[in-house]
C-alpha cells in the first residue's frame, strides 16, 4: 500500500484549534491542537475511503 503525505494547516479561532487538509478539503477542530489533528486524520481517512481520487487509497488491495 502506498503512503501519502498531506498538508495540515492549523490555526486558532477563539477557543478552538482548526485543522485543514487543503489537498483533500477536509477540516476538523478541537480544544487542543492534538484533538484537531487527530480529528483531521480521521476525517481525511474516511473521506478517502468513500471518495478515492488521484490514486489515494486507505484500503489494502488483494491480489
Amino acid at each position: 500500500m502506498k503512503s501519502h503525505i498531506f498538508t495540515a494547516i492549523l490555526y486558532k479561532e477563539d477557543y478552538m484549534y482548526i485543522a485543514e487538509c487543503p489537498e483533500v478539503g477536509t477540516v476538523d477542530q478541537g480544544e487542543k491542537i492534538e484533538q484537531a489533528i487527530a480529528g483531521l486524520k480521521e476525517a481525511t481517512r474516511l473521506y478517502l475511503e468513500e471518495f478515492p481520487r488521484l490514486g489515494y487509497s486507505t484500503k489494502h488491495e488483494s491480489k
